[in-house]
């Protein structure tokens, strides 16, 4: 839920701090497939595309790289007003093969840091934002076609705040901009207009990172922090961790409804008292098919990015996975994958059980039949 939070005129001033340079980032992420075939997509979409690369600002492996590498599509749209401040005329569209879609808009951002805080409020639940990338996802899903494999609607979603300060007009160091600043930064990570209680705001600067002595990377769940002349790296492993968090969260969903399923089959084999092996067969589908459905999404988030290249950006997906509980997530959907594989060997186990108690009967039939007829054959 939000939190609450003081009118815009009432929000505590801010240190003196004044942006020459930087870009606001607002991602939105949709589950909106099993699956994407990317390549049938790309020809369908008549838009700017471009196989998206994962930018290398810093040296790095040339097998550091998506895979496979999303399709990102470049949208004109008419500038959407935020805060007073005007979003560019372009968004884009990335689209992944295990069916999540994001959407990016950019707000450039100058002048005084205080700014950053009604920004921050506003892109909160944004309605018009929300709005509006539905509709661009759900006529990509139109566009596309047959190329979303099992294309639903776009119910899920996942959203994100980076803000880029490129150049300071006077230049701080990372150490001097957190001691002077490390309230106000707080409170735009938080989207809080109160002062943030001494342990809030730690917590809000705990996951922090730097390359050079003149960046810095502040990362919480609800927004990042980038100090940074060359932040496209940085941003690309946080637009894919929230991404990933979508897909978690969904997964998440589906495996409780699975289980819900299973559970179901599960128990009315002890009621039904004429055991029927073609509905057994059809439990036993269906509970394979979840298992397997919610496997190769698993498995396919898990492994679309490749960090083992690039130690830095290895340790900002940690910060960020940190920050998104990824782990846990992962942790909750492998015990439900592992319940499902239970029940699923539990409706195995009724069905041979079934089979061989059948057999048995038959047996018994054939013989008591046999029997019968000798006794008629020997009947005066």
């Amino acid at each position: 839920m939000k939190p609450e939070v003081l009118q815009r005129q009432d929000w505590p001033p801010v240190a003196d701090a004044y942006i020459e340079k930087g870009v606001c980032y607002a991602f939105f992420a949709y589950e909106t497939a099993f699956s994407i075939d990317l390549d049938r997509a790309e020809q369908r979409i008549h838009q700017t595309t471009q196989r998206e690369s994962l930018p290398h600002k810093r040296r790095a492996p040339s097998y550091f790289e998506y895979q496979p590498a999303p399709l990102r599509v470049t949208q004109p749209v008419q500038p959407l007003s935020i805060a007073g401040l005007p979003t560019v005329a372009t968004v884009d569209l990335v689209v992944y093969d295990f069916g999540a879609i994001s959407v990016v808009y950019s707000i450039p951002i100058s002048g005084p840091m205080a700014k950053l805080l009604a920004l921050s409020d506003e892109l909160y639940d944004n309605q018009l934002l929300l709005g509006d990338s539905r509709r661009r996802v759900e006529e990509t899903l139109r566009v596309i076609g047959d190329a979303a494999v099992e294309a639903r609607s776009a119910d899920f979603v996942e959203d994100y705040v980076i803000f880029q300060i490129e150049s300071l007009a006077s230049p701080l160091t990372t150490d001097d901009l957190l001691a002077k600043h490390a309230q106000a930064i707080a409170q735009i990570l938080r989207a809080e207009g109160a002062a943030l209680s001494e342990q809030e705001a730690e917590d809000a600067l705990a996951a922090k990172i730097s390359f050079r002595t003149d960046d810095v990377a502040i990362i919480d769940w609800n927004a990042a922090l980038l100090v940074d002349r060359e932040g496209d790296d940085i941003r690309a492993v946080l637009e894919f961790a929230n991404v990933e968090l979508l897909e978690m969260r969904y997964l998440d969903h589906k495996l409780d409804r699975s289980l819900d399923q299973a559970y179901e089959a599960l128990s009315k084999r002890s009621w039904r008292r004429v055991p029927l092996l073609r509905s057994y067969g059809a439990d036993l589908r269906r509970v394979a098919q979840l298992q397997a459905e919610s496997a190769i999404l698993f498995e396919g988030v898990n492994n679309t990015l490749k960090l083992l290249g690039d130690q830095y950006l290895a340790r900002v997906y940690r910060l960020a996975s940190k920050r998104f509980h990824l782990e846990e997530w992962d942790a909750s959907i492998l015990r439900k994958l592992d319940t499902l594989k239970s029940i699923y060997e539990m409706i195995s186990d009724q069905v041979t059980d079934r089979r061989m108690e059948l057999l048995e009967w038959i047996i018994v039939i054939l013989i008591a039949v046999s029997v019968a007829i000798e006794l008629v054959h020997r009947m005066p």
